[in-house]
């Protein structure tokens, strides 16, 4: 019997997070659509749910209103109300976390998400689409505002567009079988 219990230590041990990769979500807010069609790649690739986060007022579609918008609500600290929320957001032991970086920060939608959600022990698996300005500041304010997750040190940060080989690539190397 000792030898058994051994055995599967050594095998959770060795594993590490692909042997309990548990339920996974990708969670992302997109304005112009560059980072749902990341994050619909990202869950195809992995079979993961999708959530969008969405505002229950909508930003506009004109970019020059919402940039300045955008910066308002940074400004003011505003923190928009969400559409919806996920149902069932307990069951899910890894969210991948997704937005575009507006002013060199999350969308404030990004923080009411993350203020309505527990995400006590939950692995966050940051990823941003940007224009130049990489992660700016927002992985520190992942940080601030997601204090008890295990926040992944290896996001992806995109300017533009990722292939899918490249999202598969990135994937594997956090630990996930990927679908071909």
């Amino acid at each position: 019997m000792r030898k058994f219990f051994v055995a599967v230590l050594m095998v959770i041990m060795m594993c590490g997070v692909s042997c309990a990769e548990g339920k996974t979500l990708v969670a992302y807010f997109s304005w112009g659509g560059t980072t749902k069609a990341l994050a619909e790649n990202i869950a195809e690739a992995g079979g993961f749910d999708v959530f969008r986060i969405r505002p229950a007022k909508e930003y506009s579609t004109d970019y020059d209103t919402v940039i300045d918008v955008a910066k308002k609500e940074q400004n003011r600290r505003t923190r928009p109300k969400l559409a919806e929320n996920v149902q069932d957001f307990g069951s899910y032991d890894t969210v991948f976390l997704g937005w575009p970086c507006w002013w060199g920060d999350m969308p404030m939608v990004v923080f009411t998400f993350l203020e309505a959600n527990d995400f006590s022990g939950k692995r966050i698996i940051p990823f941003t689409t940007h224009g130049g300005s990489s992660w700016g500041r927002s992985l520190t304010s992942l940080k601030k505002e997601a204090p008890s997750a295990k926040i992944e040190s290896n996001g992806l940060s995109v300017g533009g567009s990722a292939s899918k080989s490249q999202v598969a690539k990135w994937l594997e190397g956090l630990g996930f079988s990927v679908k071909r």
